[in-house]
């Protein structure tokens, strides 16, 4: 009942903020529901859309769960991407079938560096962790911007962005005519393996109990810092690991453009879903449900992309609202009686 509610009330707020740029509200919604929906190119966009959001917004959960504020996702993310793109040029001379993997991996190990420059400089030098992982935010988007027009430009040295991958050794495409790829099963396992991880096993139990209470922890004798330190190298890695999968799996090549700024709605995306990894992947999925419809209005409405964010914007404010509103209704009736 809660859900059916809430989703009524979203719709309603949903078509008052189309009304409100002087959009036909059912055209509009009907474009939106088909953008996200459509069997045919529908769910394969949102499940696209969603699928490096949630590996970043899971990155979030765990360095924030840890008490360790990250806020570099997108620098990890480019640095995943990069590091991806390096290793597919090492692998020209390898089989095809080996591309996909190594480039994966390779994005896991770039982002969980990249974070972890971060974690050193805050251990041993003191740098605050937000400042330190904003400015490195930077630091990564000039060196993709030095890689496309150095080390890994294309051949023929026309334009910044690297060599095209090979069509066979890009992750499986698994619906014709669509960019979804294999890349959203491997979102799949980063849920689960990360909902267990925190959830069943003692370095999560750890990990929980310091980003609650780091002094309780070492009064008990927690390892903190090593806590602190595997957070931020598993958070920076799940970003790499999304760089790399829509390197391998949508773009074939690396840009100045190749960021969706995925890494910065990481952050929205893990807090709406609670920092707990299987609401954050319904996060993304809502998220990705957005882009993909929002997209399809653009197509073929008049709007600019910036009525797009307001209404995107506008969606997840009326998800918070009603959330809480719901979650406030018990309580009344409780202390009515």
């Amino acid at each position: 009942m809660k859900f059916l509610v809430s989703a009524v009330g979203m719709v309603a707020i949903l078509a008052l903020t189309l009304a409100a740029f002087g959009l036909d509200v059912p055209r509009s919604l009907g474009l939106i529901a088909e953008g996200a929906f459509n069997p045919n190119y529908g769910w394969p966009t949102t499940l696209t859309r969603a699928t490096p959001l949630c590996l970043t917004a899971l990155g979030m959960a765990v360095a924030w769960r840890a008490g360790m504020y990250n806020i570099g996702g997108e620098g990890q993310y480019l640095v995943g991407a990069l590091a991806a793109a390096g290793a597919a040029v090492l692998l020209a001379p390898v089989a095809a079938p080996v591309w996909a993997p190594v480039m994966l991996c390779s994005g896991v190990v770039g982002g969980a560096g990249w974070a972890s420059l971060a974690t050193w400089a805050w251990l041993k030098r003191g740098v605050q962790l937000v400042v330190s992982t904003i400015l490195l935010n930077f630091v990564a988007v000039e060196a993709v911007a030095w890689a496309v027009r150095g080390p890994l430009q294309e051949p023929s040295h026309q334009r910044p962005m690297t060599a095209a991958v090979p069509n066979d050794a890009m992750l499986l495409q698994l619906v014709r005519g669509t960019s979804l790829h294999s890349g959203v099963f491997v979102a799949a396992l980063a849920v689960v393996g990360v909902w267990v991880y925190m959830s069943f096993t003692k370095q999560g139990l750890v990990l929980r109990v310091v980003g609650a209470n780091p002094r309780l922890a070492r009064t008990e004798r927690l390892p903190v810092d090593r806590t602190h330190a595997v957070a931020m190298a598993v958070s920076g890695g799940l970003c790499g690991l999304a760089g790399a999968v829509d390197f391998a799996g949508v773009t074939g090549r690396l840009g100045d453009g190749f960021s969706q700024n995925w890494g910065f709605l990481a952050i929205p995306v893990a807090l709406l879903g609670g920092l707990e990894p299987l609401w954050v992947a319904v996060s993304a999925l809502y998220f990705g449900v957005l882009f993909a419809g929002t997209e399809n209005l653009t197509r073929y409405t008049p709007i600019g992309n910036t009525v797009v964010v307001v209404v995107q914007a506008t969606a997840v404010l009326a998800f918070l609202a009603l959330g809480q509103l719901m979650a406030r209704r018990p309580r009344r009736v409780e202390e009515t009686a």
